[in-house]
C-alpha cells in the first residue's frame, strides 16, 4: 500500500504540471486565434500583467491591464498574425500555487519581433488553474 502511494505522488505532480502548462498554452493559442474569450478564461479576476522595459543592465516595470490586453488582441485585423513560441517550461508547484518560467520568441506577421522570458504565477481555484500574475522581459539581442 505504501509503495503504491509513493508511485502516485510523481504521477500527481506530472498531471498538475500538465494542467499548468495547458493553461499557459491556451493563452498563446488564444492569441494566435485572436480569441478574446479563450485569452480571458486563463486569467483570474484582478490578475496583474507587467513587462520590463530594459535599458542595458537596468529595467523599468510597466503595468498593463488584462482587460485591455484581451480587448486589444480581440480587435486586431483577422490577417494579423501573432505567434509567441514557448521554447521551454520550468514549472514548480506547491499545493494550489504554481510558478512557470517560459523563455519565448515572438513573431509578428511571421517576422521575428523579439524574445524574452515570461514569469507566471498561477493559483488552482475552484474552476482550475488561473494566471494571477505575469511579468515578462523583451529584447531583440541575445535570442537563440
Amino acid at each position: 500500500m505504501f509503495f503504491a502511494f509513493l508511485l502516485a505522488i510523481p504521477a500527481f505532480s506530472q498531471s498538475e504540471e500538465a494542467e499548468v502548462k495547458a493553461v499557459i498554452a491556451s493563452l498563446f493559442e488564444g492569441m494566435r486565434a485572436k480569441n478574446s474569450d479563450q485569452i480571458g478564461a486563463v486569467f483570474s479576476e484582478n490578475a496583474i500583467m507587467q513587462t520590463i522595459e530594459s535599458t542595458g543592465e537596468t529595467g523599468v516595470v510597466k503595468a498593463g491591464s488584462v482587460a485591455e490586453f484581451v480587448k486589444g488582441i480581440g480587435s486586431l485585423p483577422t490577417e494579423t498574425k501573432l505567434d509567441e513560441r514557448i521554447t521551454d517550461y520550468q514549472i514548480n508547484i506547491d499545493g494550489p500555487m504554481a510558478t512557470a518560467w517560459t523563455p519565448y520568441e515572438f513573431y509578428f506577421n511571421d517576422k521575428f519581433s523579439h524574445c524574452g522570458v515570461n514569469s507566471f504565477q498561477l493559483v488552482k481555484m475552484a474552476e482550475g488553474w488561473k494566471i494571477v500574475y505575469i511579468i515578462d522581459t523583451r529584447r531583440k539581442d541575445g535570442c537563440s
